[in-house]
């Protein structure tokens, strides 16, 4: 995954609409793992649809800043390959 903001949009653009699982640090050790749709990109943020019947709200967004510095990691789910992880490295 490339290491400027730009290349970690396109590569989400590139992978709209797939499943995934998203594990952020929710600070003080606090990890929190998620699952859901990559449902939308802006130029600033992209947002998550989490599955409902783990998560009592329906969306998350996070901006690509948060790839980037590793405060965010996402794991498509690839049918064909297996796991694709995006992270900021």
């Amino acid at each position: 995954m490339g290491k400027t903001l730009s290349e970690i949009k396109r590569t989400l653009d590139n992978n709209l609409g797939k499943r995934l699982t998203l594990r952020a640090n929710g600070g003080r050790r606090k990890t929190i793992e998620r699952s859901g749709i990559l449902a939308e990109t802006y130029p600033s943020v992209f947002i998550i649809e989490l599955d409902q019947h783990e998560n009592s709200f329906e969306r998350v967004s996070y901006s690509y800043a948060d790839v980037l510095t590793e405060t965010v990691e996402l794991t498509f789910l690839d049918d064909n390959t297996g796991n694709v992880a995006i992270n900021g490295q």
